[in-house]
């Protein structure tokens, strides 16, 4: 089970394109709304989720949480105590965190990218406390996986399946997508 962390303020491609690209890898992607279960996007746009953070439980069924950036959604992310044990626990038992836009200074700022590779949105690099950063679109370094906006989005969820499933999995649902190589 993959849980995608919605707060107000978040941008919606970056969170759409990663559940998307995750659900045609049928892997379980369950949104889950910070504070309520109707969240609004930097942008205006109205999301249900699947359910509230009160219904996130946490455990040896997750495989990955998704936090995607966006302002303020990424600072209602960072001061949420269920999103924060979230990736405490993915930490500590070995699980996936993917991060894009703003949202990886949360990682940067909780020590975690220290001696990690890792990207993020130009201007939030200053955040990434101890992280090597290359700027690159996606960066993968150990189950940290950063990625730099929305313009990345797609491929931000194909470097995810590719985590989880393997490239060939995520090399089919590229195909699938009609996205350039």
């Amino acid at each position: 089970m993959i849980y995608v962390f919605l707060a107000n303020g978040f941008e919606e491609t970056e969170a759409i394109a990663a559940i998307d690209v995750l659900r045609r890898s049928e892997k379980k992607v369950v949104t889950v709304g910070i504070g309520e279960e109707v969240v609004t996007s930097s942008h205006g746009i109205t999301v249900v989720t699947d359910i509230t953070e009160v219904d996130a439980v946490l455990s040896d069924e997750l495989e990955m949480i998704v936090l995607p950036g966006g302002m303020p959604g990424t600072l209602n992310l960072e001061k949420n105590r269920t999103v924060r044990e979230a990736i405490d626990y993915c930490v500590k038992n070995d699980r996936y965190i993917g991060a894009i836009c703003a949202a990886p200074s949360i990682l940067g700022r909780m020590g975690l990218l220290e001696g990690r590779k890792a990207t993020c949105f130009p201007g939030f690099e200053q955040f990434l406390t101890g992280a090597e950063f290359t700027g690159e679109p996606t960066e993968v370094d150990g189950k940290i996986v950063t990625a730099r906006g929305a313009g990345v989005a797609v491929d931000f969820g194909l470097k995810l399946v590719e985590c989880l499933l393997g490239k060939e999995a995520a090399d089919k649902i590229k195909v699938s997508m009609r996205c350039r190589s």
